[in-house]
């Protein structure tokens, strides 16, 4: 009887091991498959992707939910920015990039644009893919930018709006402070096909433009802006 009885013990202890075994792969697998959801479709202001440490990777907002300017991981007040689109943050959580676009019709004309950039370490874009539109007036073009290597000064960005800091913004964007553009390639608002190359002190120093009536020419042109030789066709 004793050996009967102890078989038997074994044998529920085995199925009660093998049941609590199954129910923890069940419960696994069911929290895997829940971490997995998919949607037809669905309706937000802002999704935040992030890395699984918390970092702040990727933003897809409306207008009315962009985030401002974040520099490793912190949010910083950036009134300036008034577009939906989709914001990049590099591995320490800056930004570094982003997709921005919007437009509408004011009165009897558009205005408009798309942007899509990507950022020197921080700092400011570096290449920018833009398109305009304003009072009939359209331009798309790419540009390259040369940037200074100290990082983007985060206390006047936050003081951007007072008038004290739109002056000392102002001052050090035309001394340099920001850097300066190099290179041009677009259409421009006079409907132009243009490439402008500029030295490092922003100055355009060559200037290969055709026109829509189709008349080709190449410029070059000295500190003062002043065109010193050009080759055009006949």
């Amino acid at each position: 009887m004793t050996s009967i009885f102890v078989r038997k013990n074994l044998v529920f202890m085995w199925l009660a091991a093998i049941s609590v075994f199954l129910c923890f792969i069940a419960r696994g697998q069911a929290e895997v498959e829940r971490q997995v959801m998919k949607f037809d479709e669905i309706d937000v202001q802002r999704i935040n992707v992030r890395e699984p440490d918390g970092t702040l990777r990727m933003t897809i907002s409306s207008m009315a939910k962009a985030p401002g300017l974040v520099f490793k991981g912190k949010e910083h007040p950036y009134p300036s920015r008034q577009a939906a689109g989709i914001l990049f943050f590099n591995d320490e959580g800056t930004e570094n990039g982003g997709l921005l676009f919007g437009g509408a019709k004011k009165g009897q004309f558009a205005s408009s644009g798309g942007h899509l950039s990507f950022d020197q370490y921080e700092q400011d874009q570096v290449i920018s893919l833009d398109q305009t539109e304003d009072h009939g007036r359209r331009r798309a073009s790419l540009t390259f930018f040369d940037r200074p290597t100290s990082p983007i000064p985060l206390d006047l960005v936050e003081r951007i709006n007072t008038p004290e800091g739109a002056a000392e913004f102002d001052n050090m964007a035309a001394t340099g402070g920001f850097g300066y553009p190099r290179l041009f390639i677009g259409k421009t608002e006079e409907r132009e096909s243009a490439v402008v190359l500029r030295d490092a002190k922003g100055l355009a120093r060559l200037r290969l433009v055709v026109t829509p009536s189709g008349a080709a020419s190449i410029e070059f042109l000295d500190e003062s802006g002043k065109v010193v030789r050009r080759i055009a066709d006949k």
